[in-house]
């Protein structure tokens, strides 16, 4: 697409010459090619759908326009359907699952659409759209998107970098937008005075007083609507009057009002069923006002006022007028613009929005109308709409006039508030449900009690969360035996995260819950077999504990069945699999639950996931591909709202040897910890700093880092911290902390039986040993980490192996062994290992050049992955849907590649030597 340089035709808005230059580049951008998305923010009537009126006369762009209505927040795909609906032509060139996904949004077909599979079809369909002429959307009132939208523009916002397609946001600050974090803002602040004073006097020429000019100038604090709006609220004869004090923008909404008021009465119900009808079809609001006994005509006064226009589409001047319109009308007629709209609004096309006007009408409870949400909120959820199926649950526990259906309602629909992230809405009715319990409904009290805890979890996770976890469980043992196990199995992975900072014996608490809990049904359920062993783990040990763990790890492995288990059990059973030292396990574990969560589209569970798949790719020396997983993991959890997930990054720095990063990483990582609460986040901190430290040689250093996390001795590092904590402590001198924590490793390496613990067991050892026998250890131990997928600890073996030949003057075995270790963790980016490999060899009389990777080889992580695809014969498309890109974007990534590793066809992919950038 030829590149044609942007020149602006358009005079520039008053007061916004830097904005509007800011508006031509990214316009010129996206003609170029290189779309992408950005987000205009500020308060109500600060001008930002005038900047988006003034990108949408561009010249050489289609545009689309969308807007968001406070009213339609809780319709699933509402906005979707508005941005997407005149591309549907399309439909048919996007690759099954994806139009599947659009289908099932859109209501063309029943099932419930996959969040990646239907982002990747707004991202295909509108790179479609864009084949002739680049393609501008803009979306207004970006606040009062409804969930699913958002969450689905937010997704293709953040994929747009090599489409000629552009998506430009208008969002009221401080209002909503949660779902455009991160994505590129401007900001709009309030015009200048000179420009404030200008604007007023283009709107008002009547002499003015200079007193009252200048409150209007300070009052509307530049916000462009006030300017045009605050002098028509005072009584301006000839200008010498003082309006009310009231800031901007409740002033405004004011301003509104008072119009509103010298309005007919027909006019001001029209008004109100137009601001109660989100869609702003014309002829819904005319049949609206026919059962209303309104004349149609009755808008023309609302038009001369400038309140609204009616044409193709009913459109309010500004959303402040909707605002003040429903705001300002009494509840019964509200009542009654939402029972006319039930009435023309079509019970088989558009089911759910007639349930809701009906809702909105009701005046008491009312059961009908309550089963009839309750029906709405089951389609919604089916679409993926939780949060539209929320609101119709919380409504329909409103007027359910039944206390007991109600609280059972309220229940329901505090689940769903939960799973949106609605966490005060959820408490709010978990309370409405404890209200209307009856004295004796223990099931659903303790319902009440888990879902309290898990939201006071989701929270904040405290120590306090926990022991509401372990309460909730405890009253639910006495109704639900399964239900209480797997509030246990939560409040086990609580404890683990919280760690350190809890305020007692967490662990030994839920362990003692876990053993008193009646005999499990048989045959147990595997969750059931995984607390188990957790909670013998705690209460006897971890040698009594691996029969069971084994047992609890082996049949999640061996469970391939498609089955998804809650995100709480897969990550306690991989890190069962790690205190194993099971690495296979741990990687099919992970490997499995993200194919199936990428499948599903289970956003929220994928970040910690793709941690642990991370952390095994570490293990096994594949740095490159932990890069290119934490670089996805850190997009994914911006997309799906999860916390970010900073573990696996100082992780891999360290083993990279990169002493700046896992330093200034690990500062950042243990603030969070301590603000936040995660003793698992401090573990991880101190295991990244010994392990650079051990590197770097400083094994004092160490030391001390891998001192308190082994003094804690928690789940889920035993097969990590006793061995960095041991060979810090043999080199340092400190034979005497080493020999404790070498016999708990022995232990525990024993018990597990598998290549990984025997090679690293014998390694340890081998530190602690001297004469012939520390040569049968070593040699032993690289035999055993040979047969595990431990590349790393396999490399480390040879050089300690190597380190220990020369200081007894073998210098050439020490040179074939330190030169197989150079190579090797060379090869993985090992740095800091490779340089102490360096330095050894240089002693026993070899000098080693770095090899250098050669600059074109450098690739970014995305890069890296698509290389990795492609070379496995995927084509472009297999390659976009697995990393949820568009075919467009993979292919340009692809020609970047080429370019960087000076080949010219997939095929030769293969076998190349791939290296990822450190800016990873």
């Amino acid at each position: 697409m030829p590149a044609n340089r942007f020149v602006p035709r358009r005079p520039v808005l008053l007061g916004r010459r830097h904005e509007s230059d800011v508006l031509d580049q990214f316009l010129h951008r996206t003609q170029a090619g290189r779309g992408g998305a950005l987000v205009i923010r500020g308060e109500a009537g600060i001008g930002k759908t005038a900047l988006l009126e003034y990108m949408r006369t561009a010249p050489g762009v289609r545009t689309l326009r969308v807007s968001g209505a406070e009213f339609e927040s809780e319709l699933a795909f509402a906005a979707l359907h508005q941005l997407c609906g005149s591309m549907l032509s399309v439909l048919q060139r996007l690759p099954g699952p994806q139009r599947g996904a659009l289908e099932a949004a859109f209501g063309l077909s029943s099932g419930t659409p996959d969040r990646f599979h239907l982002g990747l079809a707004v991202l295909n369909l509108l790179s479609e759209a864009a084949d002739e002429q680049p393609l501008l959307c803009l979306v207004d009132d970006a606040q009062w998107l409804d969930r699913a939208s958002a969450q689905a523009l937010s997704f293709v916002a953040r994929r747009l970098h090599d489409e000629p397609v552009a998506l430009v946001f208008a969002v009221r600050a401080p209002l909503g937008g949660a779902e455009l974090t991160d994505l590129p803002e401007l900001r709009l602040e309030g015009l200048a005075d000179a420009d404030a004073r200008g604007l007023l006097a283009s709107q008002f020429r009547a002499p003015m007083d200079r007193q009252v000019r200048e409150r209007i100038i300070a009052e509307a604090r530049g916000n462009p609507l006030a300017l045009l709006e605050l002098p028509r609220t005072a009584e301006l004869a000839g200008g010498f009057a003082v309006p009310e004090a009231a800031p901007a923008p409740g002033s405004v909404e004011a301003s509104f009002r008072s119009r509103l008021e010298g309005l007919p009465a027909d006019t001001r119900l029209l008004l109100l069923t137009a601001a109660a009808e989100p869609i702003g079809e014309p002829s819904l609001l005319r049949r609206a006002a026919e059962l209303l006994g309104v004349d149609p005509a009755a808008v023309t006064p609302a038009e001369d006022a400038g309140l609204l226009t009616v044409s193709a589409w009913v459109r309010f001047r500004h959303p402040l007028v909707r605002s003040a319109v429903y705001r300002a009308a009494s509840p019964e007629d509200r009542r009654a613009a939402h029972r006319a709209l039930a009435e023309v609004t079509d019970a088989d096309a558009q089911p759910d929005r007639r349930a809701w006007h009906r809702s909105m009408a009701a005046a008491g409870p009312d059961e009908g109308v309550a089963a009839a949400l309750e029906h709405s909120a089951g389609r919604a959820r089916a679409r993926g709409g939780i949060a539209a199926a929320a609101a119709f649950l919380e409504r329909a526990a409103t007027l359910t006039p039944d206390p007991g259906r109600r609280a059972v309602r309220a229940l329901v629909a505090a689940r769903a508030k939960r799973d949106t992230g609605a966490a005060e809405a959820a408490l709010t009715l978990v309370a409405m449900a404890e209200t209307n319990l009856g004295p004796d409904d223990e099931p659903r009290r303790a319902e009440a009690a888990a879902l309290r805890a898990r939201v006071s979890f989701d929270r904040k996770r405290d120590d306090e969360a926990v022991l509401r976890l372990l309460r909730a469980a405890k009253l639910t043992t006495r109704c639900d035996a399964a239900g209480a196990r797997e509030l246990l199995l939560d409040a086990f992975a609580a404890a683990v995260f919280v760690g350190r900072f809890a305020k007692g014996p967490r662990l030994l608490e839920v362990a003692d819950a876990a053993h008193a809990m009646p005999p499990v049904e048989d045959p147990p359920r595997l969750l059931d077999i995984l607390l188990g062993g957790l909670a013998t783990q705690v209460r006897e040990g971890y040698t009594a504990a691996v029969p069971q763990l084994r047992r609890a790890v082996d049949l999640h492995r061996r469970a391939d069945d498609g089955s998804e288990y809650g995100l709480g059990e897969v990550w306690m059973a991989c890190n069962a699999a790690m205190d194993l030292w099971d690495d296979a396990a741990w990687r099919v574990l992970a490997d499995r639950q993200i194919s199936l969560c990428r499948q599903h589209g289970a956003l929220a569970s994928l970040p910690v996931l793709l941690s642990f798949r991370a952390l095994a790719h570490i293990h096994a020396g594949e740095f490159g591909d932990a890069a290119a997983l934490v670089d996805e993991t850190h997009s994914i959890a911006v997309d799906a709202g999860a916390p970010p997930v900073v573990y696996v990054d100082v992780s891999l720095a360290a083993w990279r040897g990169d002493e700046a990063t896992t330093a200034a990483l690990a500062d950042v990582a243990m603030r969070a910890a301590h603000e936040r609460g995660e003793g698992r986040l401090a573990n991880v901190t101190e295991y990244a700093r010994a392990v650079l430290y051990n590197g770097l040689g400083r094994y004092e250093e160490a030391l001390q880092a891998a001192r308190p996390a082994c003094d804690l001795d928690e789940p889920g590092f035993y097969s990590w911290i006793p061995v960095e904590f041991v060979e810090a402590a043999a080199r340092a001198g400190r034979r005497d902390l080493a020999l404790p924590v070498m016999k708990r490793l022995s232990e525990r390496a024993r018990a597990s039986r598998t290549p990984w613990a025997a090679g690293v067991e014998l390694r340890s050892r081998a530190l602690l040993t001297d004469g012939p026998a520390a040569d049968e250890l070593y040699q032993e131990a690289i035999v055993q980490l040979g047969r595990s997928e431990g590349t790393v600890h396999l490399a480390r073996a040879r050089l300690l192996h190597g380190e220990w030949l020369r200081r007894e003057g073998r210098l050439s075995e020490a040179r074939t062994r330190l030169r197989a270790a150079y190579e090797q963790l060379s090869s993985i980016g090992a740095e800091a290992f490779a340089a102490r490999a360096a330095r050894e060899l240089a002693a026993a009389g070899e000098q080693v050049r770095k090899p250098k990777a050669e600059a074109q080889h450098r690739l970014t992580p995305q890069e890296f992955q698509i290389a990795r695809l492609v070379a496995t014969g995927a084509t472009s498309k297999e390659v976009a849907t697995q990393l949820f890109l568009s075919p467009r974007t993979v292919d340009t990534h692809l020609r970047n590649i080429f370019k960087k590793l000076d080949i010219t066809s997939r095929r030769q992919l293969r076998g190349l030597p791939l290296v990822v950038t450190r800016t990873a």
